[in-house]
């Protein structure tokens, strides 16, 4: 019997690709998959467990969902993922609700849980988190014009604040034929931004008993029909020369870069179990500019690592006035249980690391603004996501703008601009972060 099933998926791209493999695993066993949780037989939420307020908003999620089952609105809630996977002795002794779990090995395995629930039984599926399966049929969510593209599962890198490899085991490329065949689907399927992902896509194939590399994978992608992709996440110890060569020289791909950093005082980035120096990070950076002179550069950044005083932070801060890089997301550091981070000594206290968060986030927004004041009256490729009708105009992006990341260009245009269509619009404005201009006929 076709049971309706409703996905939920939290939580990081990386994330979405693995919601999008069980919703294809579940139509093609015959069931009905729906976004919508109301009404359904299962919900599946797929969970992010990797830092405070990703297992808050996990939580939330549950106890909403919980609600629906309690107005009869709702017969069965399957838990997925990462919190899943972390927290199982909590979730079982704290919410009752959840009926059934799948951790982060255990994708594959949720048509039999969907089955097993349906049948009264409280199913719960923790497969090796090594040896996951990563190359099945996927039924994709985002707008017909994006997706992605993951190109690895786990990671290896052992950083002191992360919790990831604990969750999702160590690195595993998949192999460049399994990859190629599923890009060749999206292209052909009308995808024109294809975003490269896993936790760190510089280390792909390495891994492999056939060597190959991520540039090799990007020369091969770059033969297909897209027309833009764009890479997430490079970590600078591992990018080399004949990968930057590629990034500058192949039109397809986009010269904007996410490049995770952390911090850049040589004691915290040790400290982190991070590879790199500053000295190292700013000769990168220096590389990457001479090769690419328009490349935007996106990072991430922790305040509030233990043993980060006023010192290191005015480091960081003194290193992004020189720096100018356009794109910035900066945290507060959460003392993950499990990781080396949360057992150091000289933690940092909450009031104090916020406090940076936000200094940060003020000078940042001063250098984005600058950078948004230099494109006006320049034009723009901007990939069009529709009419916003909040805004009254078209809105997109450009390629120094990734999805649901960076800002957007709010845009006029004499007649339609149909979802999907690549159109050159003259930037004349800024609004709250946001570019604004006019197609350029």
């Amino acid at each position: 019997m076709p049971y309706k099933i409703a996905f939920i998926s939290l939580g990081c791209a990386k994330n979405l690709v693995n919601t999008e493999q069980m919703m294809a695993l579940c139509r093609r066993a015959g069931h009905v998959v729906t976004g919508e949780p109301k009404g359904a037989d299962v919900a599946v939420l797929n969970t992010c467990g990797f830092i405070e307020s990703a297992k808050s908003e996990a939580i939330d999620n549950i106890l909403e969902l919980a609600e629906l089952k309690r107005a009869g609105q709702l017969k069965k809630l399957l838990v997925a993922g990462c919190l899943s996977q972390r927290y199982p002795d909590d979730i079982r002794a704290e919410l009752p609700e959840v009926d059934g779990l799948l951790g982060t090995g255990s994708y594959t395995d949720v048509v039999s849980a969907v089955e097993a629930l349906m049948a009264g039984e409280r199913p719960e599926y923790f497969s090796d988190i090594h040896h996951t399966y990563e190359d099945g049929e996927r039924l994709v969510t985002t707008p017909p014009y994006t997706a992605y593209l993951k190109i690895a599962e786990g990671c290896s890198n052992g950083c002191a604040f992360c919790i990831i490899p604990k969750l999702r085991g160590r690195y595993r490329s998949r192999s460049m034929g399994s990859l190629l065949a599923e890009a060749k689907k999206l292209s052909d399927s009308g995808v024109r931004e294809l975003i490269v992902i896993a936790q760190d896509i510089t280390r792909y194939g390495l891994d492999l008993e056939e060597k190959t590399s991520l540039a090799r994978l990007v020369k091969e992608l770059c033969r297909l029909d897209f027309r833009w992709i764009r890479l997430h996440y490079l970590y600078p110890e591992a990018i080399t020369d004949e990968l930057i060569q590629v990034i500058a020289s192949e039109p397809r791909v986009l010269h904007y870069l996410d490049i995770p950093i952390q911090h850049c005082n040589d004691g915290i980035l040790k400290a982190m179990r991070r590879r790199n120096t500053r000295a190292e990070l700013e000769a990168l950076f220096r590389r990457l500019r001479s090769a690419m002179p328009d490349v935007v550069l996106r990072t991430s950044l922790i305040c509030g690592l233990p043993g980060e005083g006023e010192a290191e932070f005015e480091e960081l801060c003194e290193f992004l006035r020189e720096q100018r890089l356009q794109r910035v997301g900066v945290f507060q550091f959460s003392p993950e249980e499990g990781t080396l981070a949360a057992a150091m000594e000289n933690q940092v206290d909450s009031e104090t690391a916020g406090r940076r968060v936000e200094l940060v986030v003020d000078l940042q927004s001063r250098i984005m603004d600058e950078y948004n004041e230099k494109r006006l009256g320049t034009v723009m490729e901007v990939l069009c996501e529709g009419f916003d009708s909040e805004a009254g105009c078209y809105a997109g992006r450009t390629y120094a703008d990734s999805v649901d990341i960076d800002g957007r260009v709010l845009f006029t245009a004499a007649g339609p601009v149909p979802a999907g269509m690549f159109v050159n619009v003259r930037i004349t404005g800024v609004s709250d972060g946001d570019l604004t201009g006019e197609i350029e006929e």
